[in-house]
């Protein structure tokens, strides 16, 4: 039986590769609309974070997020990260 590769993605703010399951995805749509991608499969520019309350606190004090997508990022997109964690 054939291993199947496990695709790695790079959070940005930790720059550490991680497998793509472990991360949390957050879009900038085509319409500019920024998103929380549970699924991993929506359309637009992507970003990836760890599953760490510390990097996603990071992310929102210092503004990470706003810098590679290119756009503000609203305050209840991070409130989704956290409420995902605390399912977790």
């Amino acid at each position: 039986m054939k291993n199947r590769k496990i695709p790695l993605r790079k959070c940005v703010v930790t720059n550490e590769r991680i497998e793509k399951r472990d991360l949390l995805r957050v879009v900038r749509t085509p319409e500019g609309n920024v998103i929380y991608d549970p699924t991993g499969k929506a359309n637009g520019r992507g970003v990836y974070l760890s599953k760490k309350r510390n990097v996603i606190e990071k992310a929102q004090k210092h503004q990470i997020l706003s810098r590679h997508l290119k756009v503000n990022v609203p305050e209840n997109i991070f409130k989704q990260l956290m409420q995902e964690l605390d399912h977790a």
